[in-house]
């Protein structure tokens, strides 16, 4: 496989090979805590779960992403990458130990979420740091080939290191706490092989000339505002239409995972709690599934359709099983359900990535993906924050499967108007 092949090539660098291995302990170690904050918020047995604390938790996951996610590159750009990662995955090894013990302790509910807050705030700054340091470990010919692989290896890991998480959770240890630690000594094993590189292997190089932090900050405020101006020139228009799109479908996405969520810790667990986590291991599961199908098809599907008319027939399908499969809050719909969203969702992302890239000017590029990071992810949360609103105690609303069914048809119409060549 050419996959395979192309990891070959890149494995023989040597650096390359540890810079790759604090990525993946690094996501791994992600997966397993932002598992094991879930499953304390939902599956917890001394918590009575509501929508609004599942709201509360994804905020405390996605929130850090998109407010601290622009700015993070501009001290990226003054502190050792090497440092970043040595330092920031020892932060988030007491952080998480610190995690653990709030869990077992009678402590108010805004003190854990603080903790929680910090270590995804923290991450922030090593994934960014772990894409910028790419180009110091392989050649140029290379980087694009890198590029591809290196973030995928990571998206593995972090799948892998939520199954992990459910298998500690079910078949080892009934407590949250566990899993939290298990997450710190991931965390810990990151910083000892980042140890394994020179520090200033990974940049950034010093310049004489270097800018004020704040004046650097108010460019950064500015640069954005100049991209979302970018994206309203007609040129560009498809683009932004295809964004606002990305936007709306993350947002029936995250309202349908809050709706499994509830669904599967009080509709589908049957008096135990280790059945709603089982089948909420299947449901995160399958839409992975979802995703990795998505991204076998949609290249040849954009290709055919382009990418605008692949997201009209994503979005199209959405509003068409969501209503047939959820309406019925019976597990093996929900759960097939799942997996086509995954394949629907990933498939229009990919889409808009490639629409994006191919619209928007090479100068404005990273600043248009800055914004559409905050879109991608305030939208998940404002969908939860929608979800906890109109959600009984059993998650069974068809007011909200209704509404949105009509987001994703309101979405399909609208870019079959501008999706054109």
């Amino acid at each position: 496989m050419a996959v395979v092949r192309d990891l070959r090539v890149l494995l023989r660098f040597g650096n390359f090979r540890r810079l790759l291995a604090v990525r993946l302990l690094s996501q791994g170690a992600d997966g397993v805590y932002q598992t094991a904050l879930a499953t304390y918020v939902v599956f917890s047995p001394e918590k009575q779960t509501s929508a609004a604390a599942i709201a509360s938790a994804m905020a405390v996951l996605l929130l850090p992403y998109s407010l601290v996610g622009p700015f993070a590159g501009v001290l990226l750009d003054r502190w050792r990458r090497r440092q970043v990662f040595v330092h920031g995955s020892l932060l988030r090894t007491l952080l998480a130990g610190l995690t653990a013990v709030l869990m077992l302790a009678d402590v108010p509910d805004w003190l854990f979420y603080v903790s929680a807050l910090c270590v995804t705030a923290v991450n922030r700054f090593v994934l960014a740091g772990l894409s910028a340091a790419l180009p110091r470990v392989v050649d140029a010919d290379r980087l694009v080939m890198a590029n591809s692989l290196s973030p995928t290896a990571g998206t593995l890991a972090v799948t892998v290191g939520g199954g992990l998480a459910f298998a500690v959770r079910i078949v080892v240890a009934d407590t949250d706490a566990a899993v939290v630690l298990l997450g710190a000594v991931l965390y810990l094993c990151a910083a000892l092989a980042a140890l394994r590189m020179a520090p200033g292997l990974l940049g950034p190089d010093r310049a004489a000339d270097r800018p004020r932090l704040w004046d650097t900050v108010a460019g950064t405020v500015r640069g954005l505002g100049a991209g979302v101006r970018h994206l309203t020139e007609p040129p560009r228009r498809q683009a932004a239409w295809a964004l606002a799109s990305m936007t709306l479908m993350r947002f029936c996405y995250g309202a349908l995972t809050v709706t499994v969520l509830m669904l599967c810790r009080y509709a589908w667990s049957s008096g135990s709690d280790g059945d709603g986590l089982a089948l909420l291991g299947l449901a995160v599961g399958l839409s992975g599934a979802g995703f990795f199908v998505a991204a076998v098809i949609t290249p040849a599907a954009a290709v055919r359709l382009r990418p605008g008319g692949w997201i009209v027939v994503c979005s199209a399908a959405a509003a068409v099983l969501v209503p047939l499969l959820g309406l019925t809050f019976a597990v093996v719909p929900v759960l097939l359900l799942a997996f086509f969203l995954g394949v629907a969702t990933q498939g229009s992302k990919i889409a808009t990535d490639t629409l994006v890239q191919s619209s928007v000017d090479d100068g404005f590029r990273g600043r248009i993906f800055s914004v559409y990071d905050v879109l991608f992810n305030v939208a998940f949360v404002g969908a939860s924050g929608v979800a906890a609103l109109m959600l009984p105690p059993d998650g069974r609303s068809a007011a909200l499967v209704v509404t949105v069914t009509f987001v994703y048809a309101a979405v399909a119409a609208t870019m079959a108007r501008f999706a054109r060549p």
